[in-house]
C-alpha cells in the first residue's frame, strides 16, 4: 500500500470516528433535560402522527385558541391542515414574498404587522377570524375552506395534510381520550427551590398561568403535597366535561417539555415524562386534570 493511499484511508477512519462521536454527543444532549427535542405522536383509529416537540406546541396552541373561541374541532383541523402545508407547523420568519409566521399570512394583504403575525396567539386568531366568516365552513371539505381563507396559488395543496391535521384535531381537542402522548426525558434541568407566595413552586405558578392564558379562568388549586408542585384543574362545571378535561391533559403533555411537567392524570389514566404514554393509573379521578411539575 503506497504512503498516499494509507494517508487517505487514515484520514477517513479519523474522519468516522470524529463523526461517531458527534453523533453520539448529539443523541445524548436531545435524551437529557427539556427543549423541542421530544417526538410526540396522535394515535386514532390506529392512525398515527408524528410531530416534533415545537410542532407539538404549535398544535395545541392552535387547538386551545380554537376551544376558547368556542370553535368546533372542524376549525382546528382546517388550522392544522393550512399551518401544516404553509409553514410545517413551525413559526417561520420568512416565506414567499413578504410571508411569515405559522400560517405565511402577508402583512402586504392586510393581515397585520410584521411583528404581530410572527406573535403565534395574533396569527392564529387572524387565521380564525377569517374562518368564521367563511359560511358553512364546518360542513366543507378542509381543502376548500382553507383555500377560502388563505387563497394559495396551490389550493389542493392543504388536501395532503387532511387525515393529520384531523388526527391531531380530534386528539387535541379532547374528542380521542389518551390518544396524545410525547416521548421526553425524566429528568429536569435544574432546581426549583424556590416557593412563591400559596405555596406554589415557580414551575407550578408558570403552569396555572399558561393553562388560565389558553382556556381561561380555570379553578386551579394546590395539590395535597406540601411541596408545592402539583395543581388540579376542576373541569367539573363544563357540559362535555370529559371531552374538556382530555383537551387539557393533552395540552399539558404537548407542552411538558416547555413547562417542564413531570406527569399529567386525567380520568383513569397517567402520562409520566420518560414513560410510554398514557397508562392506567386507578387514583385519578374525572372531575379534575392533575398536573405535577419537577421540583
Amino acid at each position: 500500500m503506497s504512503k498516499r493511499l494509507f494517508s487517505i484511508l487514515l484520514g477517513l477512519a479519523v474522519l468516522a470516528v470524529i463523526a461517531g462521536v458527534g453523533l453520539g454527543v448529539l443523541r445524548s444532549t436531545n435524551d437529557l433535560g427539556f427543549g423541542p427535542t421530544g417526538d410526540c405522536t396522535a394515535t386514532v383509529d390506529g392512525y398515527s402522527v408524528d410531530v416534533t416537540g415545537e410542532q407539538a406546541e404549535n398544535a395545541t396552541l392552535i387547538a386551545s385558541i380554537a376551544m376558547r373561541r368556542g370553535m368546533p374541532a372542524r376549525a382546528t383541523s382546517i388550522a392544522l391542515a393550512t399551518a401544516m402545508q404553509e409553514s410545517k407547523l413551525t413559526n417561520l420568519t420568512a416565506g414567499d414574498r413578504d410571508s411569515v409566521g405559522l400560517f405565511q399570512q402577508r402583512p402586504s394583504q392586510g393581515w397585520g404587522s410584521r411583528k404581530q403575525l410572527l406573535n403565534r396567539v395574533y396569527a392564529t386568531n387572524r387565521f380564525f377570524d377569517a374562518l368564521e366568516k367563511v359560511r358553512g365552513y364546518e360542513s366543507m371539505d378542509i381543502t376548500v375552506a382553507a383555500q377560502r381563507v388563505q387563497r394559495s396559488a396551490y389550493p389542493d395543496a392543504y388536501a395532503a395534510h387532511e387525515d393529520d391535521a384531523r388526527t391531531l384535531a380530534s386528539a387535541l381537542t379532547g374528542y380521542s381520550p389518551a390518544a396524545f402522548t410525547c416521548d421526553l426525558s425524566g429528568a429536569a434541568p435544574t432546581a426549583d427551590a424556590v416557593h412563591a407566595a400559596g405555596g406554589l413552586s415557580g414551575r407550578a405558578i408558570a403552569v396555572r398561568h399558561d393553562l388560565r392564558m389558553r382556556f381561561g379562568g380555570l379553578d386551579i388549586r394546590k395539590g395535597p403535597h406540601g411541596d408545592g408542585t402539583v395543581l388540579l384543574a376542576g373541569i367539573s362545571g363544563h357540559a362535555e366535561r370529559s371531552v374538556y378535561g382530555w383537551a387539557l391533559a393533552q395540552y399539558l403533555v404537548g407542552n411538558a417539555s416547555r413547562l417542564q411537567i413531570r406527569s399529567v392524570g386525567f380520568d383513569h389514566k397517567t402520562w409520566h415524562a420518560g414513560g410510554k404514554g398514557w397508562e392506567s393509573d386507578p387514583g385519578v379521578g374525572d372531575s379534575q386534570v392533575r398536573v405535577e411539575v419537577f421540583s
